[in-house]
C-alpha cells in the first residue's frame, strides 16, 4: 500500500512548470492569485500541511511557529535568504528549514553590474528623455557620467554573489578590492584579482563604488550607517542587490540629497515595498523592484530545488539544503 502523498502549501504564484510538478508529486495547494497571504492564511496553512512553501513575502516569526500543528515538519522556502523565518524556534519546534542557494548567482551578479552601470552612465535620465519626447540631439556635454574602467570597486561581502561580481567587474576593467567576514584562500583572491581589506572603513574610504552583497543578520544591520556613509568618496557610489536592511536608507537620503554621494543603485529596500519617498525624487538614484534574481530559468530551478528538499525529505533523508541556525 503507497503512503499518502505529503501536503504542501505554496504561499504564491510559482512558474507553471514548477506549480505542475508539485502536484504531481504531491498533494499540493496552489495560491489563485499572486498576493501575498495575510497572517491569519499563514497560520492556517501552519496548521494544516506537513510542508510549508513559503518566499520572502512571507514573516514567518515566533509568534507565528507556535501557532503551527503538529503536522508540519518542513519550511522549504522559495528563495536563497531565510532572514523572515525564525529558524532557531523551528528546530526547537522540530521543524526543519531549506533553501535554495546557488540558483541565482549570476542573475544577482548581472543585475548589479547593469545598476553600477546605469549610475555611472546615467542610462535612466537619457531613457526618460526619450520617453518624454524631449531629446533634441547629440550635444558633447549632454549627460555626461563616468567611465567604468579603471575604477576601484569595493565588494561587501565575497560569498557566491560577491565572485560573481567580481569576475564581471574584472571584465570591465575594474579593480577589485572586498571587505568579508572571512578572508578567501589564497589561490581564490588570485584568481579573482581581488585585494582583501580587513578594515570595512579603510576600504570604503577609498572606493569609487561600493557593492553591497551580504546577507541580512544582526551583525550585518545597518552595517554601512551615517557614520561609514560619510567616509565615501563625495564622488563614489553605491549599490545594492542584497538586503535593504544593511544600509541605513534614511542616512543614504540624506548623503545623496547633500551631494556627499554621486549616486546609488538600489534593489533592495530597509523596509520593504515602503521605499523613501525622498529617494524618488533624486535623479542621481536608480530605484528597481527587487529584480535582481528574476529571470524565468533562474525561477524555474529555484522551484527544481524546493521540490528535490521535499521529495529527499519525504524519502526519509536530510534536505540537501537545509538550514541550520550556525549557518547564518
Amino acid at each position: 500500500m503507497s503512503k499518502p502523498k505529503l501536503s504542501v502549501v505554496v504561499t504564491r504564484r510559482l512558474p507553471e512548470a514548477v506549480e505542475t510538478r508539485l502536484c504531481e508529486l504531491f498533494d499540493a495547494k496552489l495560491r489563485d492569485d499572486d498576493a501575498p497571504m495575510g497572517r491569519s492564511e499563514l497560520a492556517e496553512a501552519m496548521k494544516s500541511a506537513d510542508v510549508l512553501v513559503p518566499t520572502i513575502s512571507d514573516e514567518i516569526d515566533s509568534a507565528l511557529i507556535a501557532q503551527a500543528g503538529d503536522r508540519l515538519k518542513l519550511i522549504a522556502n522559495y528563495g536563497a535568504g531565510v532572514d523572515h523565518i525564525d529558524v532557531s524556534t523551528a528546530r526547537q519546534r522540530g521543524i526543519l528549514v531549506s533553501n535554495t542557494p546557488g540558483v541565482l548567482t549570476d542573475d544577482t551578479a548581472d543585475m548589479t553590474m547593469a545598476l553600477i552601470l546605469s549610475v555611472l552612465r546615467r542610462i535612466p535620465e537619457g531613457l526618460g528623455v526619450m520617453q518624454d519626447d524631449e531629446w533634441s540631439g547629440w550635444a558633447p556635454t549632454a549627460f555626461l557620467g563616468g567611465r567604468i574602467g579603471g575604477r576601484r570597486l569595493g565588494i561587501l561581502g565575497m560569498g557566491r554573489i560577491g565572485q560573481a561580481v567580481a569576475r564581471r567587474a574584472s571584465a570591465f576593467g575594474m579593480q577589485v578590492h572586498y571587505h568579508n567576514r572571512r578572508r578567501l584562500r589564497p589561490e581564490v583572491e588570485a584568481d579573482l584579482q581581488a585585494t582583501y581589506w580587513e578594515s570595512l572603513d579603510q576600504m570604503i574610504a577609498r572606493m569609487d563604488v561600493v557593492s553591497v552583497n551580504c546577507p541580512a543578520t544582526p551583525s550585518t544591520f545597518h552595517l554601512m550607517n551615517a557614520r561609514r556613509l560619510k567616509l565615501m568618496k563625495p564622488e563614489a557610489v553605491i549599490v545594492n542587490t542584497s538586503r535593504g536592511e544593511v544600509i541605513d536608507e534614511n542616512a543614504l537620503t540624506r548623503m545623496l540629497r547633500a551631494g556627499g554621494i554621486a549616486g546609488a543603485g538600489l534593489d533592495v529596500y530597509e523596509h520593504g515595498t515602503e521605499v523613501n519617498p525622498r529617494l524618488r525624487e533624486l535623479s542621481n538614484v536608480v530605484l528597481l523592484p527587487h529584480m535582481g534574481s528574476a529571470t524565468r530559468e533562474g525561477r524555474i530551478e529555484m522551484g527544481e530545488k524546493v521540490i528535490i528538499n521535499i521529495k529527499t525529505f519525504d524519502d526519509g533523508h536530510r534536505p540537501p539544503d537545509q538550514v541550520v541556525p550556525s549557518m547564518l
